[in-house]
């Protein structure tokens, strides 16, 4: 009986996999090379904000040492 059990537990886990697959393959894509440009563009318009690229502010930085160390 539990072979019976363990093939149709299996049966429906690909049952499962089959539809996810239609699911997937059925989506609309686009284009790698318009995906690519919108995204160069993006962090080309936004690179200004960009703590990276830009730094971050004396008077703003959360990490920034309150004082300094005095060693005796």
């Amino acid at each position: 009986m539990s072979g019976k059990m363990c093939s149709s537990n299996s049966v429906i886990q690909a049952q499962k996999l089959v539809d996810q697959l239609r699911v997937e393959a059925d989506m609309e894509r686009m284009k790698i090379s318009l995906t690519a440009a919108d995204l160069v563009r993006y962090c080309q318009e936004q690179r200004r904000h960009d703590p990276l690229l830009a730094g971050i502010a004396a008077s703003s930085n959360p990490f920034k040492d309150k004082k300094s160390c005095v060693l005796l």
